[in-house]
């Protein structure tokens, strides 16, 4: 089934998520140096992530139109707003970290290579190892990530689910229309694109800023048409 993969990932993420519950009542110390180390090695991977391009204008404009974007629909006040109103439902006495929770798991388990590659091989070939490799990273760090900012992270199942669900869907028609070799390159400079913004949730992890990754996020989407338009330009 081409769902699958997206499935089973989700499915980790809860029980990665129910599993960190049994580790919340940690000293608030060793929270904050665990997820200032989780802000660091976060950072490190978007790096290595951006440095990945051949491309970097692409890279910047795709940034630059996605911020645009993200600013006028306001998609970060949106996942705001979607984890107060899991705060308002849940009732939870610690109402900071479920909004914090959801919205940190889900931008660090959206955005990446593995979620888009997964997906793609899901969709075109029916074959969900990214995935599947996917979803035991996934369910580790969701452990991790709850211990820290408690049961918000378990909720970032469903948009990771939607993400990855549709990019299949539509994996299994969008080699009739493009290229093998262009499609490696929109993966590539998707990667990069997403390793930025990836790097900017780390550091908002560390307090080091307080950048509104969410608004970044329509960048992902420009990139696969910026990709295109300069490939049939030799830019």
């Amino acid at each position: 089934m081409v769902l699958t993969g997206a499935i089973v990932n989700a499915l980790s993420i809860i029980f990665g998520s129910v599993l960190g519950l049994f580790l919340t009542k940690i000293s608030e110390s060793l929270k904050n140096t665990v997820l200032k180390g989780i802000g660091l090695a976060v950072t490190v991977l978007g790096i290595q992530m951006g440095v990945q391009t051949n491309n970097f204008l692409a890279v910047i404009i795709s940034i630059v139109i996605g911020a645009i974007l993200g600013e006028w629909i306001d998609l970060d006040n949106k996942f705001t707003q979607s984890g107060k109103w899991l705060e308002r439902k849940i009732g939870n006495k610690a109402k900071g970290n479920i909004a914090q929770g959801f919205i940190t798991a889900s931008l660090l388990f959206v955005i990446g290579a593995m979620a888009v590659l997964g997906a793609l091989d899901s969709g075109i070939s029916g074959d969900h190892k990214i995935l599947f490799t996917k979803a035991m990273i996934d369910r580790f760090t969701a452990v991790v990530l709850t211990s820290t900012l408690g049961i918000g992270v378990l909720f970032s199942s469903i948009p990771v689910f939607l993400y990855q669900g549709i990019i299949a869907l539509c994996a299994t028609q969008i080699n009739k229309f493009i290229p093998p070799h262009l499609l490696d390159l929109i993966v590539l400079e998707l990667t990069a694109t997403g390793g930025v913004m990836i790097m900017g949730i780390g550091l908002n992890m560390l307090e080091i800023t307080k950048i509104k990754v969410a608004n970044l996020l329509p960048g992902i989407l420009v990139i696969a048409i910026v990709v295109p338009i300069f490939y049939y330009i030799n830019l």
